[in-house]
């Protein structure tokens, strides 16, 4: 009977701890960019002649989703303490770009040609406690066979966060990532109508 009772106390004390590792306050969120959205329909069926890069600085190689308080001190780089990224946001951005725009990675194929992206800046910016946009600076380069390079842009997207918090931060940068895959796709036809990109013509 004692030892009935006793395994009955540690089932009961397990399942407390389960729950309460699950369900907490102090539990760590792991946040990306949602479930794959679908390629525009002008990148659909895409040859794989154009491979995608995405690089960021080392700053930006953590799991940590960065914001700044522009209203007090712009230059100090924050981080959420209960919220991470589930990988780094280099990776996250090209995977939603590569689904955008129906690429393959520079890391997995190799294309005549690189559309490189450069991350300068990508964290949640508020001007004010409850006002903030999820920003996302850089460069983007079209680099051509021997990676010589054929054309580049500056990048400046923002995307305002419905909430002051890292889930309002994270979908905001999402927006802003979204901003940037419609204008690579139109940069794109720009370059092609050009001439520009015609050596990564299969």
């Amino acid at each position: 009977m004692r030892i009935t009772v006793l395994l009955l106390l540690a089932a009961l004390v397990g399942g407390c701890v389960t729950v309460g590792q699950r369900g907490s306050e102090g539990s760590m969120n792991l946040l990306d960019f949602g479930t794959p959205p679908s390629p525009f329909q002008e990148a659909d069926g895409r040859r794989v002649s154009v491979v995608l890069e995405v690089r960021a600085p080392q700053w930006l190689d953590g799991l940590g989703i960065r914001y700044r308080l522009s209203y007090a001190d712009a230059s100090q780089l924050r981080e959420y303490a209960r919220s991470r990224w589930v990988g780094p946001p280099a990776q996250l951005v090209e995977q939603r770009l590569m689904q955008r725009l129906d690429l393959a990675s520079a890391g997995q194929v190799r294309g005549k040609c690189v559309l490189r992206i450069e991350l300068a800046e990508f964290s949640q910016v508020f001007a004010s406690p409850n006002d903030s946009v999820g920003l996302l600076q850089g460069q983007a380069f079209w680099l051509g066979p021997g990676r010589r390079p054929l054309a580049e842009r500056r990048l400046s997207f923002s995307s305002p966060a419905a909430t002051a918090d890292a889930r309002g931060g994270v979908a905001a940068l999402q927006g802003a990532v979204d901003r940037l895959a419609e204008e690579l796709l139109a940069w794109e036809r720009e370059l092609a109508a050009s001439g520009q990109t015609q050596a990564c013509q299969d």
